[in-house]
Parts: structure tokens; sequence; C-alpha cells
């Protein structure tokens, strides 16, 4: 079931946007959220295939000033399983009907359980439905198979390799990978 509610805050319409399909729930991040937020962005081992092995050195304040920015085309979001914060998705509009997103299921206990593939498919069904994107990319460290495996079962193309394209804080050298998928393709 998708659901999406509307809210009034500070007295000025903004979407709030609510996902959910049994025990899985897409939120919009809060400030409520914030001191989890950045104990997994600081967090070392989370960040690692983002090119930060040594964590972001954010701090509360930075994230909260961060969510204060996010609209209907770009959005932070916390994902729940069984009522817990357990990971992070997030969306940006880079051109007309496109949008890139990304995720990370933050809590270990809860990954390699198909969760992932899950919550991008629900994303990704209401994006292309609600929100009227017409295509959806995303990248992954070239090293990130997991990662791979679960973008292509969804039905994600790729469509450039970058070798040795940038530098993580340790200064190794890292490769990424380019994907995308259609409004079409995901039909099929």
């Amino acid at each position: 079931m998708y659901v999406k509610l509307f809210m009034k805050f500070k007295g000025m319409d903004e979407e709030f946007m609510y996902i959910e399909n049994g025990n899985l729930v897409i939120r919009n991040a809060t400030a409520n959220d914030v001191p989890l937020l950045c104990s997994w962005w600081n967090d070392g081992k989370l960040m690692a295939h983002a090119g930060f092995p040594n964590g972001i050195g954010c701090t509360e304040q930075d994230i909260l000033q961060n969510l204060l920015t996010d609209t209907d085309l770009n959005r932070r979001l916390i994902l729940d399983i069984d009522g817990v914060p357990s990971g992070e998705m997030n969306y940006r509009t880079i051109a007309d009907g496109t949008a890139e997103i990304g995720i990370k299921i933050c809590d270990s206990n809860e990954q390699d359980k198909g969760f992932g593939t899950v919550f991008l498919t629900m994303l990704i069904n209401f994006l292309f439905v609600n929100m009227g994107y017409r295509t959806i990319v995303l990248d992954t460290n070239a090293k990130n198979s997991r990662a791979q495996h679960v973008y292509e079962n969804i039905g994600f193309r790729k469509v450039a390799l970058h070798l040795n394209s940038w530098k993580n804080q340790l200064g190794e050298w890292q490769s990424s990978i380019d994907y995308e998928l259609t409004r079409a393709e995901f039909r099929n």
C-alpha cells in the first residue's frame, strides 16, 4: 500500500512523504532523526562506499540546516523497519523529469535481508507514478557488487563506468558505475 500525506508546517503547505508496504515505511527525515543521521554519516564503515572511510565529520547542526532546505525536488528520507529507523534514502531532481536517488541500509542487523530491493522499488514506483518522473539515475562504487546486483535486478541499466575517477579520503583511487531506469523499463 502506498500513501501520500499532506500536512501543514509553520503555516505553509509542505508535502510529507509517507510510503508504507507492510512493516516497511519510507518517510521524510525530520529534526528528530538528526542525531541518528549524524551518527550514521560519521561512521566510516557505513560511509566508506561513498569515499568517506573516516566518516563525513558533520555536526547535528549541519544536518539540521541541510534538512531545512528539503523540498519536493530534493528530499532526505528515513527507512523504518518495524517502526525502527534502519536506513536512509534520498532523491533530487537533476533535470526535467529525471531524479537521482541513493539508499543506505545503516543497521547492520537489517542488511542482506532484501529490504534494500523492496525500499528501492517502493520509492521508484512513487517517483514514477506520483511525482511524474520519467527517468531515475543512480551511481555506485564499482567495488560495491551487492548494490550492483540489486540495481540490475530491479531493471537499472549500466550507462557508464568511470575508472579511477575520484579519490576517497585516504587518497585511494575509486571507480564508479552510473545506472539509469526509465518509467517504461520499470513497468516491464
